[in-house]
C-alpha cells in the first residue's frame, strides 16, 4: 500500500504533466470508441434494414427457387406450419409473399415491374410499408387494388383511382392478365425499388397468377442477428427437408462483401489510430521519465532499490492509463448515446454508395457495451506497454551522470 500511495502522490506533484499524459489516453479511447461504434452500428443497421426491406433474416423457399425465381418453384406453407415457426424463440414476425415479374401498363406506357403479393398487415409490421404511403389508402387483406411505387407511377403517368394493366405468365405457364385499380402510391427508399414495384394483396396476386394458396417465400424476422443461427436450426427442424431455408447472407452476397471490405478498411484505420496513440502516449511517458532523471538519480543514491523505483513508476503509468481510460469511457457514453438516437443522414457520394448496396444512406452508431470494453482494453494495453521505457531508463541509469545532468 505504501507504493500505491507514493505513486498516486507522485502523479499530482506535477498536475500539468499528469493531465497531459491522461489526456492523451482519454482522446485515444474516445476516438477509438466512436470510430468502432460507427462501423459496428452501420453494419447492424445495414443488415437489419436490408432484412426488413428485402428478404427477412431468413426465408423459407422451394427447392431451386432462388436460382431461377420461377413461380413453378412456389410452395404451400400451411397455417399449422407457420404457427410452429412463429413459436420458435426469437422469431418476431412472418411475411408470406408471392413474387413475379410482369409487364405493367397504363394507356400507351408500358414497363416491366416486379409484382409482389403480400399479407398487408404482416408486411407492414416487417417493413413499415404503410408509413411510406404518399397518396391513397393502404391495402386491406381482401383488397382487389394495387399499391404502386412512386417512380413507376411517374413513368406510367398513372394516378390513384386509375386502372393498371398487368400482363405476364402465371403458375405452370398459365396466362396472367388483370386490370386492377391503383388504390395507393408508396415512396420507396431506393431508385431500383421505387421504379419497379407493384404490391397486391396476397389473395389477389394468387388469383392473377393462378397460384391459389401458393407463395414463393415466407420471410422470417428475428429480434437480433445473434439469434439467427439457433432460429435457423429450429426452423429447419420444424419444417423438415421439404423446404429450403436461406439466411440473409446467402441472399444478399453483395451486402456481405461490402461489409467485409469496409470492415477490413476500418480495421486498417483503427490500427493506424492505435499506432498514432502508441507514439503519442510513448512520447508523453518518455518526456515524463526524462525530466525526472535527476530525481531518480537522487533516490538511487540514497539507497532506494531500482526494482522498487521501477514498481513505483510502473504504478504511476497504470494510474495515468486508468484515469485516461475511465474518462474516455465516461465521455464516450453520452456521445454515443446521442449519436445512436440521432443517426447521421448521408448525402452526395456517400449516400450513393449506401444506395448501391440497397441500404438507406444513414450512418448509425452502436451502443454495445463490448465496444467500450474492447477499445478500452486495447488502449490500456498500449499505454501499459509504454511503461517498458521507464523500466529500461531506470535500470540503465547512472546516478552520478543523472545528478550532473
Amino acid at each position: 500500500m505504501m507504493y500505491f500511495s507514493l505513486s498516486w502522490r507522485n502523479l499530482w506533484r506535477n498536475k500539468k504533466r499528469t493531465v497531459i499524459a491522461a489526456g492523451s489516453v482519454f482522446f485515444a479511447v474516445l476516438l477509438a470508441v466512436v470510430m468502432r461504434s460507427g462501423q459496428n452500428g452501420s453494419y447492424a443497421y445495414m443488415i437489419d434494414s436490408s432484412a426488413k426491406l428485402f428478404t427477412g433474416y431468413l426465408q423459407i423457399q422451394g427447392e431451386g427457387y432462388w436460382e431461377n425465381r420461377s413461380l413453378d418453384k412456389s410452395i404451400v406453407v400451411s397455417r399449422p406450419q407457420q404457427e410452429r415457426i412463429s413459436a420458435v424463440p426469437h422469431v418476431t414476425g412472418l411475411s408470406a409473399r408471392l413474387e413475379a415479374y410482369s409487364l405493367v401498363s397504363y394507356e400507351t406506357n408500358t414497363k416491366v415491374a416486379q409484382i409482389i403479393g403480400i399479407d398487408p398487415a404482416a408486411e407492414n409490421e416487417m417493413t413499415g410499408l404503410k408509413k411510406r404511403l404518399t397518396e391513397g389508402i393502404y391495402l386491406s387483406p381482401d383488397s382487389g387494388g394495387a399499391l404502386i411505387a412512386r417512380g413507376l407511377a411517374d413513368v406510367l403517368k398513372i394516378r390513384v383511382g386509375e386502372d393498371l394493366v398487368i400482363y405476364g405468365q402465371g403458375y405452370r405457364g398459365q396466362m396472367a392478365a388483370a386490370k386492377v385499380p391503383v388504390v395507393g402510391i408508396v415512396k420507396l427508399p431506393f431508385p431500383e425499388m421505387n421504379n419497379g414495384l407493384v404490391y397486391l394483396a396476397l389473395p389477389k396476386a394468387q388469383a392473377v397468377f393462378s397460384a391459389d394458396g401458393r407463395i414463393t417465400s415466407l420471410a422470417v424476422m428475428v429480434d437480433g442477428i445473434r439469434y439467427l443461427k439457433s432460429v435457423t436450426h429450429a426452423v429447419r427442424r420444424a419444417l423438415g427437408n421439404e423446404y429450403t431455408v436461406m439466411t440473409w447472407d446467402r441472399m444478399l452476397p453483395d451486402l456481405v462483401q461490402s461489409i467485409e471490405l469496409d470492415n477490413a478498411s476500418g480495421m486498417i484505420m483503427i490500427i493506424i489510430l492505435y499506432i498514432v496513440i502508441a507514439f503519442g502516449v510513448f512520447g508523453t511517458v518518455m518526456m515524463m521519465t526524462s525530466e525526472r532523471g535527476k530525481e531518480f538519480g537522487i533516490l538511487i543514491s540514497v539507497g532506494m532499490r531500482r526494482t522498487k523505483l521501477i514498481l513505483v513508476t510502473t504504478l504511476e503509468t497504470i494510474f495515468i492509463s486508468l484515469l485516461g481510460v475511465a474518462a474516455g469511457i465516461l465521455a464516450g457514453i453520452p456521445v454515443l448515446s446521442y449519436l445512436h438516437s440521432h443517426p447521421l443522414h448521408m448525402t452526395g457520394d456517400a449516400a450513393r454508395a449506401f444506395e448501391a448496396i440497397g441500404v438507406e444512406p444513414i450512418m448509425n452508431f452502436s451502443i454495445d457495451p463490448r465496444i467500450f470494453f474492447y477499445q478500452a482494453v486495447v488502449v490500456l494495453a498500449i499505454a501499459l506497454a509504454t511503461a517498458l521505457y521507464p523500466v529500461l531508463f531506470i535500470s540503465r541509469l547512472e546516478p552520478a551522470k543523472a545528478l550532473h545532468g
